[in-house]
């Protein structure tokens, strides 16, 4: 699902089992599809074996999951039938349960119907498909979906008809992208659909080599869209079959994907969950950027979420740590593949670095790759990792981006975009107050810095909300949708070193490397620095000159950090008005 949502799909369907066999599969994936992954989803609900109150119950879940397209459809009969027949108490056609969504729900759903250009199993009449086809889109249905097909003409002539017979709501073609040549004729022939002749003579020479099949695949799949696109449909359905990299191909070829195979088009910097609950949500803190998932775990149970302003994050708490999707992902073995079994600091940092570079796709703290926009800062954040600096989020700052920007752009057409530097890392204590000290004399930047047993530290003047990112937008208030505040921050460092602590113990007991991992969650110090001036773009990394933990081979514990050579202050010399006993900021949160 993070792949499809990667890809910018209008929505993606989630298929009904036969008679709601896997009914309760089908709501779960609804609701983690529009909830946790945040894609607009088209629900298939068919009359199959299906009881009114099975529908009912379908319809609902559908509803509280967000959900607003469903896909009416008759179904095919049961394996075990030859002939479809309704169940008593159910739906004989289509229609009926058309007229059934529309009375029950009324505008809620945009109710999808299917569309057969080339006929279907048991009625290959066009003039009476047809007339099924307006019944159903007068009865309430609001865009036809059609079954595959590879034979353009006789969908643009279909189209053509349509639209003579007075059905004007969207018609989405069924495009089946090519994996196989073996699949390709499987697929096609058990639906009858007709294979142009030089789709054969391209594919049959090449049948026995996967590859080759999907290039040239690809190509044949792409000049159809174009063809189809020509015509005056505007939209295109690929049937994925649970596999993306066919349909990425097609719609790269037809430059309807970025090649980084992230969406063209943004609405906020981060990823929007549309949880019936959730649509209207515009404002997060920044910590949570790279684990949406947990994010959205730890508040669910929100009865609102920010529309314009954070507010008071105090109540409703954040979640607790045992919830599901918050921990690390994985299994010991798989962990340990991934990341190693590091002994040093250096090895630690190592495996930041390969992030940094792509060689690794997940770090403990982000669930996904590192973004397109860390580009502008890459070879800073590898600087700092080298030196000991563990960096776990990041933002380059931007001084009016238009939102049209490939990488740092978001929001609606002809707007501006704004972002203040920003970092998060884990330090050494032996380093925090050095850094600390230089902060304090920028004048121009703020931090929170905590330690997992709880010493924290700011020079923040209010618990409130700062925004580090915003948007300037025609005829709208200004956008401000991330935000770093000192509550969100306390709770994002209970998980953040719960995340290490997870790590630590994917490494047996008393193995150098747990010990290692355990050292620097026990220990080191996560802070936040944002830099307040948004056209400095390189300030907040000049605070690190001369920073590094100098032992980065030996054994952590007794290497001793430096600065320019020289040893630090002990953490006990950090100025008082930061201390966490004398700090009015702190007090009021913990208290």
């Amino acid at each position: 699902m993070d792949r499809m949502h990667d890809l910018g799909p209008s929505f993606v369907d989630v298929t009904w089992g036969a008679g709601g066999s896997q009914s309760h599969l089908t709501c779960e994936m609804v609701h983690f599809a529009q909830t946790v992954v945040g894609l607009e989803t088209c629900m298939h609900l068919t009359c199959t074996d299906m009881a009114k109150e099975k529908v009912d119950g379908a319809l609902s879940e559908a509803y509280k999951a967000g959900c607003t397209n469903i896909l009416a459809l008759r179904g095919d009969p049961p394996r075990d039938t030859e002939k479809w027949e309704a169940i008593e108490g159910g739906f004989r056609y289509a229609l009926d349960l058309v007229k059934y969504i529309k009375a029950q729900y009324g505008d809620h759903f945009d109710i999808g119907v299917a569309g057969y250009p080339e006929g279907c199993d048991d009625q290959k009449d066009q003039d009476i498909l047809m007339e099924h086809l307006k019944q159903k889109v007068d009865a309430g249905g609001t865009f036809i979906v059609t079954q595959m097909f590879y034979d353009v003409d006789n969908f643009c002539a279909w189209v053509d008809r349509c639209r003579a017979e007075g059905i004007t709501v969207p018609i989405v073609p069924g495009i089946m992208p090519i994996q196989t040549h073996a699949a390709f004729l499987r697929r096609a022939n058990g639906m009858q659909c007709k294979i142009p002749q030089n789709w054969i003579d391209a594919l049959e020479p090449i049948k026995n080599d996967d590859a080759a099949v999907r290039e040239v695949g690809k190509g044949l799949v792409a000049e159809m869209c174009r063809r189809i696109i020509h015509h005056g449909v505007l939209a295109l359905h690929f049937y994925t079959m649970n596999l993306a990299q066919s349909t990425k191909m097609v719609l790269e070829e037809l430059n309807l994907v970025s090649r980084g195979g992230t969406p063209t088009k943004k609405a906020l910097p981060w990823r929007q969950s549309l949880g019936l609950s959730r649509r209207e949500e515009d404002v997060r803190p920044v910590f949570w950027k790279n684990r949406h998932k947990s994010y959205v775990a730890r508040t669910q149970d929100w009865d609102e979420f920010p529309n314009g302003r954070w507010g008071d994050s105090r109540s409703p708490a954040f979640g607790e740590l045992d919830a599901y999707g918050i921990g690390l992902k994985g299994t010991n073995e798989q962990n340990i593949k991934t990341w190693g079994k590091p002994e040093t600091l250096r090895d630690i940092s190592d495996i930041f670095v390969r992030f940094l570079r792509n060689d690794l796709k997940t770090l403990p703290w982000s669930e996904a790759p590192v973004t397109d926009e860390a580009q502008d800062i890459k070879n800073e954040l590898i600087d700092l990792n080298r030196r000991g600096l563990l960096t776990i989020t990041s933002q380059p700052s931007v001084n009016g981006a238009k939102s049209s920007d490939p990488v740092h752009g978001w929001g609606p057409p002809g707007g501006y975009v704004y972002q203040k530097a920003y970092l998060e890392l884990l330090i050494s204590p032996a380093l925090i107050t050095e850094l600390i000290e230089r902060i304090d004399r920028t004048q121009t930047m703020t931090f929170h810095a905590v330690d997992k047993a709880g010493d924290a530290r700011t020079n923040s003047s209010s618990e409130g909300p700062n925004a580090v990112t915003w948007g300037v937008f025609p005829g709208k208030e200004i956008v401000q949708p991330t935000i770093v505040e000192t509550v969100s921050f306390l709770a994002w460092k209970d998980e953040a070193f719960r995340l290490g602590t997870d790590w630590a113990n994917c490494h047996p007991a008393g193995s150098p490397s747990r010990q290692l991992i355990d050292y620097i969650m026990n220990n080191w110090y996560l802070i936040n620095i944002v830099d307040n001036d948004f056209h400095s773009s390189s300030g907040i990394f000049d605070l690190f000159d001369g920073l590094q933990v100098q032992e980065l081979d030996g054994p952590l514990e007794s290497s001793k950090p430096t600065v320019n050579g020289l040893s630090p202050k002990p953490i006990a010399e950090l100025n008082g008005t930061h201390k966490v006993t004398n700090n009015k900021v702190f007090e009021e949160v913990l208290n």
